[in-house]
């Protein structure tokens, strides 16, 4: 039942993904027209990427711990190949505990 541990860690960067997401298509050209005309929405969009890449980078680290995993190569890997690597552990990461399920039932 080690997977059930992370699974706080794995929803809360999940909920930080798709914030940053957000945050970061408020810069893509349908959105950045509305966004570039007000600063503040500028500061807030990019604290927004800020405080969700580290949250999320935390609760990655905090998962892979739980799993006893090198949170640190997770970490690093969820950087490099950001947000695609983060998006396909999460898919991996529920479709493994959704197994898990099964077998002990």
């Amino acid at each position: 039942m080690q997977v059930a541990r992370a699974q706080q860690p794995i929803a809360a960067a999940t909920v930080t993904l798709v914030l940053w997401m957000i945050s970061v298509a408020s810069f893509l050209p349908p959105m950045f027209k509305y966004t570039s005309q007000s600063l503040l929405l500028i500061i807030a969009a990019g604290m927004g990427i800020f405080v969700c890449l580290v949250l999320h980078l935390f609760f990655i680290a905090m998962a892979a711990k739980r799993l006893d995993r090198s949170p640190v190569l997770w970490v690093v890997i969820s950087i490099l190949f950001m947000p695609v690597a983060s998006i396909i552990g999460l898919i991996l990461f529920e479709w493994f505990s959704e197994q898990e399920k099964q077998a002990a039932a």
